[in-house]
């Protein structure tokens, strides 16, 4: 194996950044090798990742399609894990230099914390796992000379415009959105907003539960928190602004007054790449900007009585601790409830502001302490539900 080439396993890999990733790692060349992956249930896709990259090891983290699975892959050298303890058996594997962590909610934590600690490279996408445990990864990433780089395109952003000055110098971030479905809504109206209405994003294509996120704004709740660890940033030094045409993804404010912002179309393979290549850059099959196409550029304050999952982010960089736990148990509690038509839209803020509220924080938590932060939001939201009464229609 030549000493440059970049051993890589992904933990998500069946799911749309997953794919991403995988159309970024066969665009880089042979300097790139996927050596392991994991799914959750879809094992088909798997196995035929696993025949395609001949990998050398694979996770299946529910047990229901284990045998199928194992025998799809018999007769090859490829090794199978079931269960999701076994990703953090992949995690550490020492052939594997980086790691993409694409999994969705906080399954993937303690496979991100084995990896801070056994010093790997680490790209990951997973808000959740700077959210709830920013606190404890970051002082873990520096004892252990782990490098975390972020492939959520608004991170990725503040990264690049962030080499263009030294941290002293730096004044703010300003992390963009879209603002959703419903940039434009009345209070009023979000009570009444369906699941079909949530899910109409006007600009990324992804997963239920990220596109609800993107609804609400509590996906930028969370980026306020993940930029806070990321960069050891002040809460007071990040702001959220909307900017319809998604085109600027990040900016970084200077001392001297010099805004520097990151443009591109919206394609995650770009900031999946420069994870992958950082600090190079290399081609890349994202898409490319067209210049004479653009015809504006619109910013506008986001609304807080509009998005009041925003407030509670500024709240969580702040107090920090447990708080972030809670945040995301009870947010992904609420989603899940709201896309079972138990809760109203505008209620998925209010349940989690309601756990934010009564949990018992915890400064200087453990591992421990986070993941029972993390099971009393979810098991607070589904004690909570019954008592709720769902705004009436107009």
């Amino acid at each position: 194996m030549s000493e440059k080439r970049k051993r890589i396993a992904i933990l998500g890999s069946t799911g749309s950044i997953g794919s991403s990733c995988l159309s970024v790692l066969d665009s880089l060349g042979e300097a790139y090798q996927l050596v392991g992956a994991s799914a959750h249930t879809q094992w088909q896709a798997l196995a035929q990742q696993a025949h395609k990259y001949r990998l050398e090891k694979v996770v299946l983290t529910d047990a229901t399609y284990a045998k199928e699975l194992e025998n799809d892959l018999a007769n090859t050298e490829t090794q199978v894990l079931i269960g999701s303890e076994s990703l953090m058996d992949l995690a550490t594997d020492e052939a594997i230099d980086t790691l993409i962590v694409a999994v969705v909610g906080a399954a993937g934590l303690p496979a991100v914390l084995a990896a801070t600690q056994a010093g790997k490279t680490i790209a990951i996408a997973n808000k959740e796992s700077l959210v709830v445990a920013g606190c404890v990864l970051m002082p873990l990433a520096i004892q252990n000379k782990a490098n975390i780089l972020p492939i959520d395109s608004e991170h990725s952003a503040i990264l690049q415009a962030m080499r263009s000055g030294n941290r002293t110098e730096i004044q703010k971030v300003i992390i963009t959105c879209s603002g959703g479905p419903f940039r434009e809504y009345e209070p009023h109206q979000l009570a009444q907003a369906n699941l079909a209405d949530a899910l109409n994003h006007p600009t990324w294509d992804m997963g239920p539960k990220i596109t609800i996120d993107s609804a609400t704004l509590m996906n930028k709740a969370l980026e306020i928190v993940e930029a806070r660890w990321l960069f050891d940033l002040e809460p007071d030094r990040i702001e959220v602004l909307i900017h319809p045409e998604s085109i600027i993804h990040s900016m970084v404010e200077f001392c001297d007054g010099s805004v520097i912002a990151q443009l591109s179309p919206p394609d995650m393979r770009l900031p999946i790449q420069y994870a992958l290549t950082y600090p190079a850059r290399l081609p890349s099959p994202a898409r490319r900007l067209n210049l004479h196409e653009m015809r504006q550029l619109t910013f506008e304050p986001p609304d807080p009585e509009r998005f009041p999952a925003l407030r509670l982010g500024f709240e969580v960089a702040r107090r920090g601790g447990t708080a972030g736990a809670v945040l995301n148990a009870a947010n992904e509690a609420a989603v899940e409830a709201f896309r079972s038509g138990k809760i109203a839209f505008s209620q998925i803020a209010e349940l989690t502001e309601h756990c934010l509220r009564n949990h018992k924080w915890v400064e200087k938590p453990g591992l421990a302490e986070l993941l029972e932060a993390d099971k009393w939001g979810r098991e607070e939201v589904k004690m909570v539900l019954p008592t709720l009464v769902r705004p009436t229609p107009a």
